[in-house]
């Protein structure tokens, strides 16, 4: 897998899968204690997506897959991710793309959105209200120190019932639960300024997903967004049929 140097030097691994042309370039950005494998590819959405022919670009984020993993609080942040995205965007030489995300990684595009012009489509699931009322993660649902203390846990039977799914994923994944904490630690506390995004989005919530809830607020907040329902929760929407067929939909229209 290709790796490059992010702005202050980790390095990031990414996976490229090459179109057919005449489409932009998909970005993926995956979710917490995710990875490229686990939210892109055993869901169906790279095939999907390659078989409408879009080159498919999914980034590693930092702390996660095959990305350099730093202990320290102070390399994460949505901040540091966002830089992140952009500077892949650098890396490769792209000009316009248009960038998925889901759960934390849809926080993430929707800041990356807001900032870089070079996003000209936005595609979010995993998420709803809780970015127009926290700016990231909807605490309501679960805390970032709760899910901090879930990977920290050495007795798996004391994990927060709130944080427990996201220790089972880090967990089936092998994943770096050191690591996976300080990124939960340094999650945003504030809001994020969703006018200033005006490219065609689409808001992607499963119908039974708790930190998708009142997906529709979500959408009201993006000057001309779409939402679409789709069966399932926070771990088994982005598998559906339902998700991709979607998601292919809104990116294949000019």
């Amino acid at each position: 897998m290709p790796r490059f140097a992010s702005f202050d030097g980790l390095h990031l691994n990414y996976t490229r899968w090459e179109g057919e042309g005449g489409h932009r370039p998909v970005v993926l950005q995956h979710g917490f204690a995710a990875d490229t494998n686990a939210n892109w590819l055993s869901t169906g959405v790279v095939a999907a997506l390659r078989a409408a022919g879009f080159t498919v670009i999914s980034l590693d984020a930092r702390g996660h897959g095959r990305s350099e993993k730093p202990h320290d609080e102070t390399f994460y942040g949505e901040d540091s991710m966002v830089r992140d995205v952009s500077a892949l965007l650098d890396e490769l030489g792209l000009d316009e793309v248009s960038l998925v995300g889901y759960s934390m990684g849809a926080i993430i595009a929707l800041a990356v959105t807001a900032a870089d012009s070079r996003i000209r489509a936005l595609a979010t699931g995993g998420v709803g209200s809780g970015i127009v009322d926290f700016g990231g993660v909807d605490t309501r649902v679960v805390k970032p120190v709760e899910i901090a203390a879930a990977m920290l846990a050495e007795d798996p039977a004391t994990v927060p019932p709130s944080g427990a799914p996201f220790r089972l994923l880090a967990d089936l994944l092998g994943g770096d639960r050191q690591a996976l904490a300080a990124v939960a630690l340094a999650a945003r506390d504030g809001s994020l300024d969703l006018s200033s995004i005006s490219v065609p989005t689409l808001v992607l919530a499963g119908d039974q997903d708790p930190l998708a809830a009142e997906p529709e607020r979500l959408a009201a907040a993006i000057a001309g967004a779409r939402l679409v329902r789709i069966p399932g929760d926070h771990m088994t929407a982005v598998m559906a049929p339902a998700f991709s067929e979607a998601l292919v939909a809104f990116l294949a229209t000019p």
